[in-house]
């Protein structure tokens, strides 16, 4: 069983590119589960058809205590015999929502949710919060293998940068390594070329770019992936084309951030960090922190 963990800067596309390459993984015969990691919990619900399923967290407040719980409760069967659970989180200015992830897990994994007929599990997490509870899937070693979601824009190569970094800090300990990057298309200038150089840079693979089309859109108004509702179309074989790389990567690396102004370099040599200061727009400050460093 392999566990993968998805980053990504929130907004980028992660939990949509999640559940489109299960999809297409599932298709391929894999048995693969979902445990989203994320407290807008939205990581299942193209695979499960509705809005949002239930949390852990949530269902947890209302029980009284988590061991109230049974596990039919909280994982739920989706499209093609996917397993869904989501971790959830506090209410909104109360608690760390990092530790609705740890909850999940350890409340999964004691119930059996891990069966031996799994292939895969894949974990959604929100990868720029400053915290180190959503580094949980790697931290305790869980999840050896990452994958960061990210584009052409300036703020999604950054977090994939400051992401490698909290890779990077539990590599040598956990074994986690970095299995590449996937670029969800934003039709940036030159970004194929851009993040192509910036995984050279970072010592892995741009292991698959994923086209921008409005197809995805029309699945997911109808909670679904572009594999179950439109099949036949062009950007399901990209989705399908995503989960056949994954599923026969062995090119796992402990990555090599850059540094900030080495960052800031690569952006100039394409162009892209001048046109977007010209908008007033800035890569915040310089701290070369990890993302997963708790607070």
């Amino acid at each position: 069983m392999r566990q993968i963990a998805i980053y990504g800067k929130g907004g980028i596309g992660k939990s949509t590119t999640t559940q489109n390459t299960v999809a297409g993984l599932s298709e391929a015969g894999y048995k693969c589960m979902i445990v989203g990691c994320d407290p807008k919990a939205d990581a299942t619900r193209l695979i499960l058809h509705k809005k949002a399923q239930a949390t852990v967290m949530d269902m947890a407040r209302e029980r009284g205590t988590v061991e109230d719980l049974e596990i039919e409760e909280v994982l739920l069967t989706g499209y093609r015999g996917i397993k869904c659970a989501e971790s959830g989180g506090p209410e909104p200015g109360v608690g760390c929502a990092g530790r609705g992830v740890i909850t999940a897990i350890n409340f999964l994994e004691e119930n059996g949710a891990y069966g031996e007929d799994l292939d895969f599990v894949f974990y959604d997490v929100l990868g720029d919060v400053v915290c180190g509870g959503f580094a949980m899937p790697i931290r305790e070693g869980k999840a050896k293998e990452i994958y960061i979601v990210t584009s052409g824009e300036m703020m999604a190569m950054y977090a994939a940068n400051n992401i490698s970094r909290g890779i990077l800090k539990y590599a040598q300990s956990g074994g986690v390594r970095l299995g590449g990057l996937i670029c969800n298309s934003r039709k940036t200038d030159k970004e194929y070329e851009l993040i192509s150089e910036l995984a050279k840079k970072l010592g892995t693979q741009m292991i698959h770019f994923v086209p921008r089309d409005n197809q995805v859109q029309r699945a997911e108004l109808r909670r679904m992936t572009v594999i179950e509702y439109s099949g036949d179309h062009p950007q399901a074989d990209e989705y399908r084309s995503l989960a056949k790389k994954m599923a026969e990567n062995k090119n796992l690396v402990i990555p090599t951030p850059m540094s900030m102004d080495d960052l800031e370099k690569l952006l100039m040599d394409f162009g892209i960090l001048e046109n977007e200061e010209q908008q007033g727009l800035g890569i915040g400050e310089r701290k070369e922190t990890s993302v997963f460093t708790n607070p």
